[in-house]
């Protein structure tokens, strides 16, 4: 199954959140046959990636959204490990500081754009400024609703610069949060990921789903896809994304730069160096 295909959200789309199964598992029959395809793919990603920074003609920024309990740092761990550290950054996007404030909402983001050789992942991102500040009003509508020509515009010029994107939003039901919620309270290494504040946004869930809708609808683009990964099943989740990125390493062709140095010169003196150890 291309899952690309599968769980793009094509430009132009109406798309309902509703209409999609969030245990959506694809062709897999079971748990451990995702995990070997789920290994399978980060061994490629690590390869593909090695030339990425090698050849530095390429970047790849790879976007994560998704309500409380998603799935963001699962992903950045699950899928993300095989990446060498090297040419790999991860970075979260939390509330603006005042002084980010004071600028407009790509302002704190561009600096963190990939270079190219470079995998940026954001765990959240400026994608947050069209949908917290729009359900809980932090800035008014005729604000936050002609963001979404900015974003767009943003993502154009990014990938005018060979920079290729991908945006997984990962969807998981009301039901699954809770029950993931109730996991983090009876185990002890992961209470120091509750926070109060994830029950009252559990009362905005409607709210939120129409910004996500209007987010994936309006800023699905060509150049920029949004992707809909079925979440309710972590391990599906973890193969798809895993699947998608893979796939789209392997269409940028990349290649390992040709030595800039003569290697037989080079041999000779590998050679001269261990005889005149000897």
């Amino acid at each position: 199954m291309d899952l690309r295909k599968k769980l793009v959200v094509k430009p132009g789309s109406s798309l309902k959140l509703k209409d999609i199964d969030a245990s959506f598992h694809g062709n897999y029959k079971s748990k451990e046959d995702a995990i070997k395809d789920l290994e399978k793919n980060r061994n490629s990603m690590g390869e593909l990636q090695q030339k990425l920074y090698g050849e530095k003609k390429h970047a790849l920024l790879i976007v994560l959204q998704g309500i409380d309990a998603a799935g963001k740092d699962g992903v950045c761990w699950h899928v993300m490990q095989s990446m060498n550290p090297q040419g790999t950054f991860v970075k979260g996007f939390k509330q603006p500081t005042e002084i980010e404030k004071r600028h407009d909402f790509l302002w704190r983001i561009h600096p963190f754009t990939p270079g190219l050789g470079q995998v940026i992942v954001f765990n959240r991102s400026h994608y947050e400024d069209v949908l917290v500040v729009r359900v809980h009003d932090l800035v008014p509508k005729e604000v936050w609703s002609k963001r979404y020509e900015l974003i767009n515009d943003f993502e154009k010029m990014l990938s005018a610069n060979n920079v290729t994107i991908l945006k997984f939003f990962l969807y998981i039901t009301p039901e699954e949060q809770l029950k993931r919620f109730r996991k983090r309270l009876d185990d002890p290494s992961r209470q120091w990921k509750i926070s109060d504040a994830d029950y009252k946004e559990r009362a905005f869930w409607d709210e939120y789903t129409a910004a996500y809708e209007d987010m994936l609808n309006k800023c699905s683009t060509e150049q920029a896809p949004w992707y809909v990964i079925p979440s309710n099943h972590k391990w599906f989740r973890n193969v798809a994304i895993s699947q998608i990125i893979a796939d789209t390493l392997t269409d940028m062709h990349l290649q390992l730069p040709a030595p800039t140095v003569d290697i037989e010169e080079i041999r000779k003196l590998y050679h001269k160096a261990k005889q005149d150890k000897e």
